[in-house]
């Protein structure tokens, strides 16, 4: 259940009547602080006690959540020299995960099992999910991207 749930899963119980109305009110106003930056309607809906409002406000902040975010273009030749930089990157260290020495004096000779990193700073952050979207790279999640195989 995540925090939005949650605060809904409250409001529900306070129309509802379940329950101890002001740690509900505390629980919700401490969630609420997390979901949104806005303190004076959070503040205001807390103050109010009410179970309307909070519906309302949590309707705002899901419409908000939901809302696409606009989809910035790169140039096609900004977008090539990010994968270059980034294969290059995932190249180097496959390398030099695979010329680890191990016990003995020589490498190990064995196959690197890097399949993913964090892609290099230089670029901008927004450039990594449109060479996803142009398949180009994969998004493994937590920040980490794969090659396409």
């Amino acid at each position: 259940m995540n925090v939005l749930d949650k605060v809904r899963s409250i409001a529900k119980d306070l129309s509802l009547g379940k329950g101890s109305a002001s740690e509900h009110w505390a629980l919700a106003s401490r969630l609420l602080g997390r979901l949104t930056s806005d303190e004076a309607r959070v503040k205001a809906v807390v103050d109010a006690r009410d179970p309307a409002g909070l519906v309302a406000l949590l309707d705002a902040l899901e419409q908000k959540a939901s809302a696409p975010k606009p989809v910035r273009e790169f140039p096609a030749q900004e977008m090539d020299a990010a994968l270059r930089a980034f294969m290059k990157k995932l190249k180097v260290s496959r390398l030099a995960d695979e010329s680890k020495l191990g016990g003995r004096y020589t490498s190990g000779g064995r196959k690197s099992a890097i399949d993913a990193m964090q892609p290099p700073d230089e670029f901008p952050a927004e450039i990594w999910p449109a060479l996803v979207r142009a398949g180009k790279l994969r998004d493994l999640g937590g920040g980490f991207y794969g090659d396409v195989v």
